[in-house]
C-alpha cells in the first residue's frame, strides 16, 4: 500500500432560522446552511475526501439521513470523528487534509485557525496537517450571488504502521 488522496466537494443553500458552521466552529451570520445535518459544508466536503482517499464510499452512504444513528442537526464534527475511525479500522493514518470554503460573505479569516484546530482535534492529527483558506467567487454563481457556500477538500491517507 502507498499514500492514497481523495477529493470532496459539498454545497448547501442558506437557511434562516439555523446558525452558520464551518469546519466546526460557529460563524456569526445571519443564516445558516440547509442540511439534515448541521450543514458544515466543509466538514462534509473533507469527509468525503478522506472516503475517497480510503474507497469507503461517501458521506450519503455512510451517513445517510435516515440512519437512527445520524439524527437530524447532527453535527457533522462527530460524523467527521467516526469517518476517521473508519479510515483507522481499515488500515490507513490521515496524513493531512486541505479544504477551501467558497463564500461571497462572511469572511472568514478570522476564524480559520479555529477551524483547523477543531478539524486537527476530530481526526486527532496535528494542527499542522491541516489546511482551511477561504474564497470568493466574486460576484459570480451561486455562492458569489449569496445563495449558499460550498467548499471543496483533498486529503491524504498513509498505511498505518504495524503494531
Amino acid at each position: 500500500m502507498s499514500t492514497r488522496f481523495g477529493i470532496g466537494y459539498d454545497a448547501h443553500p442558506f437557511s434562516a432560522g439555523r446558525g452558520l458552521v464551518l469546519a466546526g466552529v460557529e460563524v456569526p451570520h445571519g443564516q445558516g446552511l440547509a442540511g439534515h445535518s448541521d450543514g458544515d459544508v466543509a466538514t462534509h466536503a473533507i469527509i468525503d475526501a478522506l472516503l475517497g482517499a480510503a474507497a469507503l464510499g461517501d458521506i450519503g452512504t455512510r451517513f445517510p439521513p435516515g440512519d437512527p444513528s445520524v439524527p437530524e442537526g447532527v453535527s457533522s464534527i462527530a460524523l467527521l470523528e467516526r469517518t476517521a475511525a473508519l479510515v483507522r479500522e481499515a488500515g490507513w493514518r490521515v496524513e493531512n487534509v486541505d479544504a477551501t470554503i467558497v463564500a461571497e460573505r462572511p469572511h472568514l479569516a478570522e476564524h480559520v485557525a479555529a477551524m483547523r484546530s477543531v478539524i486537527a482535534a476530530a481526526l486527532g492529527i496535528e494542527v499542522g496537517r491541516v489546511s482551511i483558506k477561504a474564497t470568493s467567487e466574486d460576484g459570480m454563481g451561486f455562492t458569489g450571488t449569496g445563495e449558499g457556500i460550498a467548499a471543496i477538500a483533498v486529503a491524504s491517507i498513509d498505511p498505518a504502521a504495524a503494531p
